[in-house]
């Protein structure tokens, strides 16, 4: 990629969410340093997270984790600018994609949202297949016709209006190891579980069966994620192991032992 002339300020908002992103952080953050209004919300980091973001924008604000819908949503009623790009930390805003950014919110468009490939790197390496690539998102959009969804795990945006599409990548560095891939599976399969008991849906053998081995088949062969090599494969397997401890969770938690 051959880097472009550092893109003009413009009347654009970003919002991003972090928690011990000390590694992410700054390369996160840089790339979006066009931007005259960076809002970064912050879950109490451990480490240097905090301090390094005040590097970049004075917009920091360190307040105890009550769930990603309501941190963006405290993001969202900081921000200045009517057009809202949000990231997480471990994403990067290209310089391509920066003056298409630039380019279109300068033409007033009446979209109410805009959606961007992410270009995902699972344990160093862009996985292009397995249903990952392009795997288009909202991530640009105008704050007074769309809200995040209340949904506790892989929250989006509700819209009020036509979406238009991005051209250039969005980049997203998740799991750069087994480590880390591990300690957001049991998170977020832990949230899901909550999630789907509050909304009274419940896990039964067949979804235990069934459910993991299909993915399998639909991520790996359907989706020729055998094409991203060693990486695929493990991809695939991780992920029919995700779905099937989410389900083994709604499971349990509908089949605890009531505490006297």
């Amino acid at each position: 990629m051959t880097p472009l002339p550092p893109p003009v300020s413009c009347p654009i908002s970003v919002i991003v969410i972090a928690k011990n992103e000390e590694k992410n952080i700054c390369e996160c953050l840089q790339s979006v340093a066009w931007c005259d209004d960076i809002i970064v919300v912050d879950a109490e980091s451990k480490d240097a997270t905090v301090a390094l973001a005040k590097k970049f924008t004075t917009n920091v604000f360190v307040k105890p984790w009550a769930g990603f819908a309501e941190a963006k949503g405290f993001g969202t009623a900081q921000t200045k600018h009517k057009w809202i790009l949000w990231l997480d930390a471990d994403e990067r805003v290209m310089p391509e994609l920066a003056v298409e950014i630039q380019k279109v919110i300068s033409t007033n468009p009446s979209q109410a949202a805009f959606t961007m490939a992410r270009r995902a790197y699972f344990l160093g390496k862009w996985i292009r297949h397995s249903g990952w690539y392009p795997g288009r998102v909202p991530r640009l959009f105008n704050k007074y016709r769309a809200k995040f969804s209340p949904a506790p795990v892989h929250e989006g945006l509700e819209i009020d209006g036509t979406v238009g599409t991005l051209q250039h990548d969005l980049l997203h560095f998740t799991d750069p190891n087994l480590f880390h891939y591990f300690e957001k599976f049991n998170r977020y399969t832990t949230l899901a579980a909550g999630d789907a008991f509050q909304r009274k849906k419940r896990s039964r053998l067949v979804d235990l069966i069934v459910r993991p081995p299909w993915l399998f088949f639909k991520m790996y062969v359907l989706r020729l994620g055998f094409l991203d090599g060693t990486h695929g494969f493990l991809l695939a397997i991780l992920s029919s192991a995700y779905v099937f401890t989410k389900y083994a969770k709604i499971w349990e938690v509908w089949n605890e032992p009531a505490v006297s």
